[in-house]
């Protein structure tokens, strides 16, 4: 589960429990800003808070601001930018603005049914509209052009229609991470992969490796790869790396990722046996393009010493991967 739906998740908690909540979202950014348009901060009428929508001392600001929500019920705008002394501190003195909504969260509301759909795998496309919060689809027929043509980029935005002006979002399925192999890297890296928002699965058929146990919160899928990577779904919004040592295994998993839209594929080893793998898969009818897809050796090339390292070398190069979509013949990888 990414950040910002666990934000709104406690949010909506905190409304169950009775609490009277409001809700801080990032709508337009400019510069250098430490938080991307759509993070979140959720504030009660106690003054406890969760999330972030800066680097820090801008929330003093708007969690005062989210206490007068909760008071009148009425959402505002507000702005902050280099010229600001609090902005200074909260890391926009390089150029940096934000815009943010402050807005009363209340029971029903969409944003609650677009975070279950997105947490069953759906996109949503929603709008906000700034001076009263009301809320519909962006896709829907009846939307404003202007609301309809920032879905249509899929890039969360701020328009202006002659209805007022919107906060149009995206809200896309989680990313997905499947490291093959409960190996003790993958120990180190499923807790870093769910830090980073993606939902974690550990495959390997070794049961006594492949444990809560050892992979406390984490998913398991005790099978052989192949037949389980075929059945999951893989997809341009998905990581797959074999970390066994194995080829029995991995090169199962890997056969399995290069056939799908995964937008990363990674395996651990040497060079020697990076070259190894690859005639294996070459003689299973995988041409060099589909080769040229797999990270290997896997990480990038910080020098990385341990497990520990090691994962975070990977994660690394995952989002390296996912940010800029860095071919893997382009990345220095891990000797």
């Amino acid at each position: 589960m990414s950040e910002t739906t666990e934000t709104l998740a406690a949010g909506f908690d905190w409304l169950a429990q009775g609490r009277r909540v409001a809700l801080a979202t990032v709508i337009e950014t400019w510069g250098s800003s430490p938080r991307p348009v759509g993070a979140r901060l959720v504030i009660d009428a106690d003054g406890d808070f969760l999330g972030s929508v800066s680097g820090g001392c801008v929330e003093g600001d708007v969690i005062a601001e989210a206490l007068e929500v909760i008071a009148d019920g009425r959402p505002r705008t507000l702005d902050f930018g280099v010229s600001d002394e609090k902005a200074w501190s909260a890391g926009l003195s390089c150029g940096g603005r934000i815009s943010l909504l402050v807005e009363p969260l209340r029971p029903g509301d969409p944003l609650e049914a677009a975070a279950a759909e997105q947490q069953r795998g759906g996109e949503v496309f929603l709008a906000t509209r700034l001076s009263d919060g009301a809320r519909l689809r962006a896709d829907a027929p009846d939307a404003p052009p202007a609301v309809q043509e920032a879905a249509r980029r899929q890039s969360g935005a701020r328009v202006s229609t002659e209805a007022g002006d919107y906060f149009v979002e995206v809200w896309r399925p989680d990313l997905r991470l499947m490291l093959i192999g409960a190996a003790h890297i993958a120990q180190a890296l499923a807790p870093m992969a769910s830090a980073c928002g993606y939902q974690t699965t550990i495959v390997d058929p070794r049961t006594a490796f492949a444990t809560p146990e050892r992979f406390p919160g984490v998913a398991l899928a005790p099978v052989w790869p192949d037949a389980f990577l075929a059945d999951c779904g893989l997809d341009a919004r998905c990581a797959v790396v074999a970390l066994t040592h194995d080829p029995k295994i991995d090169d199962r998993a890997l056969a399995a990722a290069l056939r799908s839209a995964a937008f990363y594929i990674g395996a651990l080893g040497s060079k020697k046996s990076a070259q190894a793998r690859r005639e294996r898969l070459r003689a299973k009818g995988f041409g060099e393009a589909d080769l040229a897809r797999i990270h290997a050796p896997v990480g990038l090339d910080i020098g990385a010493a341990g497990p520990a390292e090691i994962a975070v070398s990977i994660m690394a190069e995952i989002t390296l991967s996912l940010r800029r979509r860095v071919p893997a013949a382009a990345v220095a990888h891990a000797s």
